[in-house]
């Protein structure tokens, strides 16, 4: 039987491998741009690839017919969250891919640590929600992390961004706010209907039933795409399964496999958290090794530094506080998915 340090370290080690995994999205979303893919294409196959490969899983994780029941009772909330959530999210983060290396991407993206508690007074205002509060600790990790982004974007760009410089990281920063309101927004809708929706879909239910919702909007997309630059390549339809099946599935399990081994440990929740901060890094070695990208240098690679240190404190703040409060565990789970 494993001791307590023994599980941490493997849960630990389990989040860095999703963080790997993770990474394949600004890798491969930036080897299909570099490629001559179109960023429609990029987000859409993603998408209507994941559906498939996700639902024979669904098997063994509570199964698909309690998430039809949830859609057909609801389908405007699980309609409007999904095209918040994953539509506006990988829009953005797909075009983002087109201005600039992978860990410049994967930096920027991070910002969605602070995204998920700024959002969270516009989600939870109103009857004395103490959700609703923003802790000043909190924040203030949250600002080091929105340095460092700021320090590598500029340090990337030699002190000046050009106008599509400026647009990507726009667009960069929709999707880091994009991706945890729409996945909060659904959390809260579920725990309002808990009569009609039942007490718990969990983690990999809603992220299948996120995913089925928004297929109406990926479907438009590519006709859209395919109107407009006529069919993907073979070369870019397997760049986005590769990222199908490494960031939304492979990645997305080993995530919520690591935080439900310690989900109950401040100090081993917070570690684990932290772990994703690994992307930035993996992406960086990655994207130099296999697409020959620069290094982050000088200011870049300061801000690289501060966004990792702001993850570190901010995962251990957060953590630390809400370890306890199974609903605010399972919110801060739900940052990840698919």
């Amino acid at each position: 039987m494993r001791s307590h340090r023994q599980t941490v370290l493997l849960a630990v080690a389990i989040s860095l491998a999703s963080a790997l995994f993770f990474t394949s999205t600004y890798v491969l979303n930036r080897a299909a741009a570099t490629g001559g893919g179109h960023w429609l294409w990029t987000a859409a196959l993603r998408y209507l690839i994941t559906l498939p490969l996700l639902w024979p899983l669904m098997r063994w994780q509570g199964g698909s017919a309690p998430v039809w029941r949830a859609i057909r009772r609801h389908p405007g909330a699980w309609l409007s969250w999904s095209a918040i959530g994953f539509v506006l999210f990988y829009l953005g983060l797909s075009f983002a891919a087109a201005s600039g290396p992978s860990w410049l991407v994967a930096g920027t993206f991070q910002l969605t640590v602070i995204a998920g508690m700024l959002v969270s007074p516009l989600l939870y205002r109103g009857h004395g929600d103490h959700r609703a509060h923003i802790p000043p600790l909190a924040m203030a990790a949250g600002l080091v992390v929105l340095a460092g982004v700021l320090l590598m974007q500029f340090g990337h760009a030699g002190g000046s961004m050009d106008r599509a410089a400026w647009i990507g990281l726009a667009c960069a920063v929709v999707a880091a706010f994009a991706y945890p309101l729409g996945n909060r927004g659904l959390l809260l809708h579920l725990e309002r209907h808990p009569a009609d929706d039942g007490p718990g879909l969990n983690a990999s239910q809603r992220v299948f039933g996120l995913t089925l919702a928004s297929q109406p909007a990926w479907w438009a997309i590519a006709l859209v795409a395919w109107n407009t630059v006529g069919p993907p390549t073979a070369a870019q339809a397997w760049l986005a399964a590769g990222v199908a099946l490494g960031a939304g599935i492979i990645a997305t399990i080993l995530f919520f496999q690591a935080t439900g081994m310690v989900r109950n440990d401040p100090t081993g929740l917070a570690a684990t958290e932290a772990m994703q901060a690994a992307e930035i890094l993996f992406a960086t070695v990655i994207g130099a090794l296999l697409l020959g990208e620069a290094w982050p240098r000088g200011g870049a690679l300061a801000g690289v530094g501060l966004v990792v240190a702001g993850i570190a404190v901010f995962s251990w703040m957060a953590t630390r506080a809400v370890a306890h409060d199974a609903h605010a565990v399972r919110e801060l789970r739900s940052e990840r998915g698919a």
